[in-house]
């Protein structure tokens, strides 16, 4: 077993082969936990352990079980599914998978630490293809590694000030001066949404360039994102639209159902469907690509924490164009799975910590950080 907190002790995930994966399903609804009952033990994979009715017996119930992995839905009485999440992030830290029936709550979900969220079954959708999209989410977030996360909702509501960016290194400044950069792209998955808060917060309120984000997440998350950075970060938060322009000191978040594409020099973008086969929407790779076929060195492109490899092939695209390219380290990624991908591919020209991240953009940029004298 390993010790995951003080006072934590946290069993395997299985908890044998015959008797499957620990879930405890945590929902006020008593219909929709007897329906994901139905829907996770079908297959014999997954073994619901629990399930709790309001946010008190959750913790408590989470406390007991140590199970693999959590189902949480945040309308919960008693106690939120947000004091949830940071009970148990900071006590007993669990993978946990938001399954919201609002997406209101989404991003800050994700800040407090939770791993992931899945939107509830469409209208459109059979019982067999939602069973399957929740069973294999539930497969990647249960194998996910977790730490202690207790001041991730305090940083989230803006009670806490974001970790103040690191100097640059003299010596590095002292080169050439960098071509002049006219869009910065950040692109995260699992983990990113508190890691873009950090950097975002870094940057200048009067930020010439224009910025754009691709968070894996489903559309019907994106605008509940845009909000919630909007309300937090010096810059003006949108999500973008096909055929327009992407605004000089705006952060543009990519719309979800798809890939946003730079078009040309002038920042028009342009909505694609996903291609074929493709798992992560929208997607990084194909964004960077279009980037460094339209920008050159006139970007700067950075892969933040997340979960696969999208994002790699692109940011080699863009540093082989002679643009900027950053990459978060892995002591600070809460999966350091794309920015170890896009390091290996050779795309990453400087790897650094989190809080290091906002002042060597700034730097690349030719501004001055957020909040410094």
């Amino acid at each position: 077993m390993d010790q995951t907190a003080p006072g934590c002790w946290r069993a395997p995930g299985v908890l044998g082969p015959a008797r499957g994966v620990a879930v405890v399903v945590v929902d006020a609804s008593q219909t929709q936990r007897r329906a994901v009952r139905q829907v996770l033990e079908a297959g014999g994979e997954f073994r619901v352990v629990g399930e709790a009715r309001d946010g008190r017996e959750a913790v408590a119930l989470v406390g007991r079980l140590r199970p693999a992995v959590v189902l949480l839905e945040l309308d919960l009485p008693v106690l939120s599914g947000l004091d949830v999440i940071e009970h148990l992030m900071a006590d007993c830290p669990t993978p946990i998978l938001v399954h919201p029936a609002r997406t209101d709550q989404a991003a800050a979900a994700l800040a407090c630490g939770a791993v992931d969220v899945l939107a509830r079954a469409a209208e459109d959708e059979s019982p067999e293809a939602y069973g399957d999209r929740l069973r294999e989410r539930l497969r990647l977030v249960a194998r996910m590694r977790v730490i202690t996360h207790p001041r991730g909702r305090l940083r989230a509501q803006g009670l806490l000030p974001a970790p103040r960016p690191a100097p640059v290194d003299a010596s590095r400044s002292a080169a050439a001066p960098p071509p002049a950069r006219e869009l910065l792209v950040l692109g995260a998955s699992t983990g990113g949404p508190q890691a873009l808060l950090t950097v975002l917060q870094g940057l200048p309120g009067d930020l010439e360039q224009a910025v754009l984000v691709v968070q894996h997440m489903a559309s019907g998350f994106v605008p509940g994102l845009a909000s919630w950075l909007d309300s937090l970060v010096p810059l003006p938060v949108v999500v973008g639209q096909s055929g327009r322009r992407l605004a000089r000191g705006t952060v543009t978040v990519a719309p979800g159902g798809g890939n946003l594409l730079v078009q040309d020099d002038r920042l028009r973008v342009l909505c694609t469907p996903p291609l074929p086969g493709q798992f992560h929407v929208p997607g990084l790779d194909q964004t960077l690509l279009s980037v460094a076929a339209a920008l050159g060195p006139r970007a700067v492109g950075v892969v933040l924490t997340g979960m696969g490899r999208d994002g790699a092939a692109g940011l080699r695209a863009m540093r082989e164009r002679g643009a900027a390219t950053v990459g978060q380290d892995e002591a600070t990624s809460a999966v350091y799975g794309m920015p170890a991908a896009a390091y290996a591919a050779g795309g990453v020209e400087r790897q650094l910590p989190l809080a290091e991240i906002p002042a060597a953009l700034v730097a690349l940029l030719g501004r001055t950080p957020a909040g410094a004298a």
